[in-house]
């Protein structure tokens, strides 16, 4: 018997296929990189998944990609939920199969193809893992610096969701974990260096632009592009970010250990 306890990492040799989402994600990747994953690397996503399955959060990921793991850029690209992101200029050389994905500050981004206003009003979250880059960049985030349905980028003035305040101002700025969550039209959860903190701010409406990665703005007209490097994203309906930080953070560790 396997127990998932989370924060921890479940010590599987051999791979036996034990989630069907995790199967099939596997699957997607090893068809777009042309070849199999090491062992250990689909463990460690099958673990991600039924823990998270376990902590209850899994149903409210709409939007999300492991952009480690994979053998190659397109397999990083594939889908864990939702649609694929469109790709803006990453070539294969921005890849790293441990640390993820890195932007040039200039002309590469993602778009998520999830629409602002997809995760309904008072119920939405946005999660990404950075691995390197440095403070002040935009992670995530739609329309422009005074209104975005989501916005997160690494100051000491961080993050947004659906309000016009800032939350966590004069906190440092963090790394790797960075999310925020809206669980009513009050209530906002924010998590960075391990910690979770409780605001009170009435929401004000979403953008129907799509949610973009590595920048904000919209596909047409991106701004605040960033350099950084970003491992894993998330966005969705509001959930734990607690839980979702142990579960993404074994699951880094856990790839970065598994690639020779």
């Amino acid at each position: 018997m396997t127990i998932y306890v989370p924060g921890k990492v479940t010590l599987r040799q051999t791979w036996q296929p034990m989630d069907p989402d995790a199967a099939a994600y596997i699957t997607a990747v090893e068809t777009a990189d042309g070849q199999a994953l090491e062992e250990k690397v689909k463990i460690a996503i099958d673990n991600f998944v039924l823990g998270c399955k376990a902590d209850g959060i899994w149903s409210a990921i709409k939007a999300s990609c492991i952009l480690a793991g994979a053998r190659t850029l397109n397999g990083a690209l594939v889908p864990l939920v939702g649609t694929a992101p469109t790709n803006y200029n990453f070539v294969a050389g921005d890849y790293n199969r441990e640390t993820g994905l890195v932007g040039d500050g200039s002309t590469k981004y993602l778009d998520s193809g999830l629409p602002g206003n997809s995760p309904p009003l008072d119920n939405i979250h946005g999660a990404v893992y950075q691995t390197s880059g440095s403070t002040g960049v935009y992670l995530m985030g739609n329309g422009t610096s005074s209104t975005s349905t989501i916005q997160i980028n690494n100051n000491t003035q961080p993050i947004r969701l659906q309000s016009s305040i800032f939350l966590d101002v004069g906190i440092a700025a963090a790394t790797p974990f960075v999310g925020i969550a809206r669980s009513s039209s009050t209530a906002i959860t924010s998590r960075r260096n391990k910690e979770s903190r409780a605001y009170s701010y009435a929401s004000n409406g979403t953008i129907a632009d799509n949610v973009l990665l590595f920048s904000r703005g919209t596909a047409s007209v991106p701004n605040g592009i960033s350099a950084c490097g970003i491992a894993f994203y998330s966005i969705g309906e509001s959930l734990d970010l607690a839980l979702l930080d142990a579960r993404v953070t074994d699951l880094i560790n856990a790839i970065g250990v598994a690639i020779p």
